[in-house]
Formats: C-alpha cells, structure tokens, sequence
C-alpha cells in the first residue's frame, strides 16, 4: 500500500527539500522545545481525496473511529443547492481518505431557512471539529463551520442591524450578474459522534457597515467576513484562526483607504470559553492588539507577523494583485511540542496563487500574554508554478494514527502528509504528493 510505502521512505536514507524556520523566542516559563526546527518535504507517490473537498479538511477520532466531515451544505444562489457535506469513518486513515464517495454518508443537519426567519442561512463548510474532553464516549463534537451569505440569502434587516443591502454589491464569481458572497463562522453540535446536528449559531462576524463594495472591491472574492476557520483547544478556550476580509472601520467609499483595509486584514485569532460552546452567540473574542477585548463582530488585529508588507506586495484582500496567507490550518505537533500553520498564499484575483507556507508557535500556553501572536515569519513549504492551492493542512500517516494518540489534522507527530487543493485539473482533486518530516 501507498503508506506502508511512505513509512519506509520516511525511515530511509532520502534526499530531501530541507527548509530551516526561526522562531521569535517565546516566554521561558511557556518554552516547549529549543533550537531551529527544520522540516523535510520528500516528493511522495501522488494520493488523491476520493470525495468532494472545498475547505479545511475536518476530523476527529470516535471511539476507534476515524471521522472525516468534507464538503458543502445549503443554499446558495450563484454556485446552486448542495447536500455534499458528508462523512465517513473507519479504522485507519488510509481506509478512511481512500473511501469513494458512494461510501460517505449524508449526516442530519439543520434545514435553511426563509430569509428573515432566524436560523441556518446560506451554504456551510465543516472546517474544524472540536471533541468535548467532558464527554468520555467521544461522541460530543463541535464543527466550526464557514458560512457563505448573499444579500439575497440574508437580507438586511433594520431592527437587528443584521444582513447585508444589496447596493454597489461587488461582482461575485460567476461574473458581473453575480454577486459576492459574506463568510462568517458559526457552531454546530453533535452528541451522536456526527451522525446528526443542531445549529448553535454564530461565532464570528462582520456586518454591513464593514463591507467593502463598489468602485474599491475589484477581487472578485468577499464583499467582507470572517471564513476558513481552525480551531484548538489550549486551557479553558477554543482558539479560533480565520482569515479576515472586512474592513477595520464602517467602510465609505469617499473616506476608503488601501492601507488601512491591509492593516486590518490576513490571518487573526479569536477566542471562546469551552464551556459557552453550547451557546455562542456574542461571547467570542477577537485579538485587538493588546489582549482577546473586541466582541464576536468587532474590529480586531490580525497577527502582525503573518501579514505581507506593501514593500513585499502585501495589500488588501479588496485588490486583485494583492498579496496575502490565508486558510490556515494549526495543529499542535507533539514530537517538536509547538504549533504547526499551514496556509495558502493569495498573489491574484480569486484566491489565485500556487504556494504553500508555514509558520510555528512555540508557546504551549496561548492565553497568556500576546503568546497566541507569536508565530514565526511564514516561510515557503510547496510551490507548484502554474497551479491555484487551497487549504493546505497536515494529515496523519496510518502507521502513527490510531484512536490512543488520536493524531490528526490538529494533532500531528514527527511524520504527516502535506494535502492541499490543486483547482488547476479537471477535477480539483484535494491531493497528497509530499511527506512532511519534522526534524528535531
């Protein structure tokens, strides 16, 4: 098999792209490990994602099951309806990612509702899934979901301040006759190990007066919102990464101003209690430069070491030549003890760019002083010229993984498998072709 095939590589002799990171030197009482890590990448036979993958790869070990949760759900107004987000599970990794997608199952989740009825609006993603530690069966979990609106989905509402006008909307992906969609993040909640689930409403967002719209949008991606989310648990919180696209103040297009949109956009972090999981609307915090102070839809900062600087080309996501990482992926990886991000690099219009980068975080604890900001300066992973990646992440090797050490995309180990989106094929297949070594 392939990954028997990798586990023997990975234990060989092998010649190898070998990339060396420094790390900013975090606080003594929190240090995990010394020295400059390095990481491996070993070109591997090519391992393609037998089902439908448009984000983050989410999964979770239950009981001595490993469950994965890809794809779309809901309504959705410029792509169509989908009923995609499904889920399989098995004893292995390997069994579990070369499942075909007649072997997925469809889970119970929440219907869409009318707009202006409260409840599930638009199209959702389960991008990260967190397992309560209180629950012994495993059984309970949270998906922190990417959800996508549309004015016409979510229509602005006057009383609430919720929803979006459909003025000077910006173009959407299909072309000018569409619109672009909103992201934000929401939670749902399984107490049956995923089988089916209940909305628990909404974790993170931007509203109206935040979007970027006509004449200054021309990306062609989010009038504004927050997507993509990762989310690990560290002390009594869930430490949500997402990316940011709104803009840092109530957006006009008279007063709009590039700089300012950049500085407040790229990757951020927010956080919540675990123990308000279970009803999380208004109690998430997001980072505001100093401490996790600015409420669930308010203005933070994003992490200052993961933004492009405008000399380097960085700029705002409204741009379609700018520069920026988004779609992070972060794992806690127990053979170096530190953080692990992944993220994709956009360089054009639609998320277009070909790269892949890391950075690492090596303070185990991330609520204490501005630890959760500490990440090294992103450096190259993967390149393939002429290809658009999405969603990098690192995934388990079968011979590491199992329902004790429970590795996964959020827990990692000395050896994992880099997985990505290549759009540029005629089937956009989420892919593995590089074994990642850490290297103490």
């Amino acid at each position: 098999m392939m990954f028997k095939r990798i586990s023997l590589l990975a234990g060989s002799a092998l010649i190898c792209l070998a990339f060396a990171f420094s790390y900013q030197q975090p606080n003594v009482s929190d240090k995990a490990t010394t020295g400059t890590p390095t990481v491996k990448l070993t070109p591997v036979e090519r391992f393609v994602f037998k089902s439908f993958v448009d984000c983050n790869l989410s999964e979770v070990w239950v009981g001595d099951k490993f469950t994965i949760f890809p794809g779309k759900y809901g309504e959705d107004p410029v792509w169509g309806p989908s009923n995609n987000l499904k889920y399989a599970s098995g004893t292995t990794v390997d069994e579990v990612i070369a499942t075909p997608e007649a072997g997925f199952t469809v889970p119970k989740l929440p219907p869409n509702v009318a707009p202006g009825k409260p409840g599930l609006h638009g199209a959702i993603w389960f991008e990260s899934i967190h397992q309560d530690a209180g629950d012994k069966s495993g059984n309970t979990l949270y998906a922190l979901y990417h959800n996508e609106n549309y004015p016409a989905t979510l229509p602005y509402n006057a009383k609430t301040h919720k929803g979006y006008k459909n003025q000077k909307w910006p173009e959407g992906l299909r072309g000018s006759e569409t619109a672009s969609a909103v992201c934000r993040i929401g939670i749902m909640r399984s107490t049956d190990g995923g089988k089916s689930w209940v909305n628990r409403g909404i974790f993170l967002e931007d509203e109206q007066p935040r979007m970027i719209l006509k004449p200054n949008n021309t990306a062609i991606n989010f009038a504004g919102g927050t997507g993509d989310p990762s989310a690990i648990a560290n002390g009594k919180y869930l430490y949500l990464f997402y990316g940011e696209y709104g803009y840092p103040a109530t957006y006009t297009a008279s007063a709009y101003n590039p700089k300012k949109e950049w500085s407040g956009q790229c990757i951020s972090i927010a956080r919540i209690l675990l123990s308000d999981l279970n009803s999380p609307e208004g109690k998430a915090k997001r980072w505001d430069g100093k401490g996790f102070n600015a409420p669930y839809n308010g203005v933070g900062k994003p992490v200052a070491s993961l933004q492009i600087s405008q000399s380097a080309g960085g700029g705002p996501a409204s741009s379609p030549t700018a520069k920026y990482y988004w779609g992070p992926s972060v794992s806690w990886n127990v053979y170096h003890n530190c953080w692990v991000m992944t993220m994709a690099k956009a360089e054009g219009p639609s998320w277009k760019g070909s790269s892949v980068y890391v950075s690492f975080n090596k303070n185990r604890n991330l609520g204490e002083g501005n630890n959760s900001q500490q990440w090294s300066k992103p450096q190259l992973l993967a390149s393939k010229p002429g290809h658009t990646i999405w969603y990098p992440s690192l995934q388990p090797i079968s011979t590491e993984a199992n329902s004790v050490n429970k590795l996964s995309s959020i827990r990692t180990s000395q050896f994992a498998r880099l997985f990505y989106k290549d759009n540029d094929n005629d089937k956009n297949d989420y892919v593995s072709e590089y074994l990642v070594e850490f290297v103490k």
